[in-house]
């Protein structure tokens, strides 16, 4: 009588992987899969439900998710278009209005120079989110590139990144911005998004590489070697997936602290420079008036504030939905 095989025996779940997430193995031609927690092993239509399907399932009964993508995307309209909230011209002052409070279409009062607070923090949102966002896709590609090349082929390629990764780790942030933007002139953000993409990549790195040796240690990535796959296959249609929710993770939490890092980097006036408009920039102009005028300071240390929480909280929301281990 012939061998029954069995319908799992083509495909296997390995739990565990670096961040908390599942390894999940799959055979060739099937999409990233795993077992969903419903009755049966399956969602409502009896099929099983991927990872990312899901994740987004309990994302959407998360309330900390919901309220923070709201915020994130009402800040991504304003940033994109800042006019549908504030008619005015961030640029245009009246010194006779100078530190001026509250006044009708006015609500957060004028800064020292006579210009519309209001209207300076409503367009202060495009820069900050601009840096953040381009920081960390610039961050995880780096990041992702080199972390992925150095887990998968180990030996001396791995130790040469694994060391530039710890020289990198020593620089801090702060005073490198220091050293590095205080000769730069130009007022554009492109500077700032360089600098963050130089300095922010090893952390991303780290993690890309445990979660890559942890992918290849499976055996479906033993039994595409054994058939002949490529590297560039075994990397891509392979160990990619199953290797890439922790950086997802990690670089939407960073996101946050991008936006935070660009603000405390133009306070100290190596960051982005007038005529940009900037949280930043406008805290380090109205801190010498915070006991005069601080309103000044309040309005946009808050919009800073909001925006930082509202992405923390996101990447917090996605580490839930994404890590086994939390459920």
């Amino acid at each position: 009588m012939p061998e029954q095989q069995s319908p799992y025996q083509d495909s296997a779940i390995v739990a565990g992987g670096a961040g908390g997430v599942s390894d999940l193995a799959m055979s060739e031609g099937e999409t990233l899969e795993r077992t969903p927690r419903g009755p049966g092993g399956a969602g409502p239509s009896g099929k099983p439900r991927s990872l990312w399907s899901d994740a987004w399932r309990d994302l959407r009964r998360n309330p900390v998710f919901i309220v923070s993508a709201l915020v994130i995307l009402f800040l991504i309209v304003i940033s994109l278009w800042p006019s549908l909230i504030a008619s005015g011209n961030p640029l245009a002052c009246d010194l006779a209005k100078a530190q001026e409070g509250s006044q009708p279409g006015h609500p957060f009062g004028f800064n020292g120079q006579g210009c519309d607070v209001y209207t300076r923090t409503v367009y202060g949102a495009r820069a900050s989110v601009t840096v953040g966002v381009c920081a960390t896709l610039g961050v995880a590609l780096l990041g992702s590139v080199l972390g992925g090349l150095a887990g998968f082929f180990g030996g001396a390629l791995d130790a040469v990144l694994s060391r530039l990764t710890d020289v990198f780790f020593g620089i801090p942030v702060v005073l490198g911005g220091l050293v590095l933007l205080s000769v730069v002139t130009s007022t554009t953000v492109w500077p700032v998004i360089g600098f963050m993409v130089l300095l922010g990549w090893p952390q991303i790195s780290r993690i890309a590489r445990g979660s890559v040796i942890t992918a290849k240690q499976n055996d479906y990535v033993q039994a595409a070697r054994a058939l002949g796959a490529s590297h560039a296959r075994m990397l891509l249609r392979h160990i990619a997936p199953n290797a890439v929710a922790p950086v997802i993770v990690v670089a939407t939490i960073a996101l946050g602290t991008y936006i935070a890092l660009e603000a405390t980097l133009s306070f100290l006036g190596v960051g982005l420079k007038p005529p940009t408009v900037s949280w930043g920039i406008d805290l380090s102009a109205a801190s010498p008036y915070i006991r005069n005028a601080p309103h000044m300071l309040l309005w946009p240390a808050g919009a800073l504030a909001v925006t930082v929480l509202a992405f923390i909280m996101l990447g917090d929301a996605v580490r839930d939905a994404l890590d086994p281990k939390l459920r």
